[in-house]
C-alpha cells in the first residue's frame, strides 16, 4: 500500500474538495468561535482596568480582523490538504492544526483564566506553530504559506500587546 500515493493517483472531486474547505472553514470557525465567547466573557472589570499601551487597538478593530484571518487560516489549511499526500503535506497539517488549538487557547488563558504570563507563553508558542506551518506549507503550497503571513504578522503584534500588557501590569 502506498501510504504517500502520487496526485495523479488521488483526484481530489469538486464535491469532495467543497466539502474539504466547508471542513476547514468550520474547525476554524470552531475555534473562533470559541475564542469569542471566551473573550467576551472574559472582557469585564479585570480586562477594562489593565494598563494598555497607547498602540492598542480599539475593541471594534479586533472583530473585522480576525473574520479575514481566520478566512485566510481556513484558505491556506484547505489548500495544503488538497495537494498529493506526502509527509511534507502531513506535517504541514499537523502545524496547522496545533496552530489553531494554540489560537483558541490564548483566550481562554488570558481573558478566561486572566493569566497574562501564561497567555504569552502561549503565543510564543503559537508564533512558533504559525511559522512552522508556513515553512511546511511553503513546500507543499506556496499560495497557502502567502496566505498565513497576515496571521503570522498579527501574531507578532499580539506577542506586543501582550507583552507590554504583562509588563504594565505586574
Amino acid at each position: 500500500m502506498d501510504l504517500y500515493p502520487t496526485h495523479s493517483s488521488v483526484p481530489k472531486s469538486p464535491l469532495r474538495s467543497a466539502l474539504g474547505l466547508l471542513a476547514f472553514g468550520g474547525v476554524t470557525a470552531g475555534a473562533a468561535t470559541f475564542g469569542a465567547l471566551t473573550t467576551r466573557s472574559g472582557q469585564g472589570l479585570w480586562y477594562r482596568l489593565l494598563r494598555k499601551p497607547p498602540y492598542n487597538p480599539p475593541g471594534w478593530v479586533f472583530g473585522p480582523v480576525w473574520t479575514g484571518l481566520y478566512g485566510l487560516i481556513a484558505l491556506s489549511g484547505w489548500r495544503v490538504w488538497r495537494q498529493p499526500s506526502s509527509p511534507e503535506r502531513t506535517r504541514a497539517l499537523a502545524l496547522w492544526g496545533t496552530q489553531l488549538g494554540l489560537n483558541a487557547a490564548w483566550s481562554w488563558i488570558f481573558f478566561g483564566k486572566h493569566r497574562k504570563r501564561a497567555a504569552l507563553a502561549d503565543l510564543g508558542a503559537l508564533f512558533g506553530a504559525v511559522a512552522g506551518y508556513a515553512l511546511a506549507a511553503r513546500k507543499v503550497d506556496r499560495q497557502a504559506a502567502w496566505l498565513i503571513t497576515p496571521y503570522l504578522a498579527w501574531t507578532c503584534f499580539a506577542g506586543l500587546l501582550n507583552e507590554e500588557i504583562v509588563r504594565r501590569n505586574p
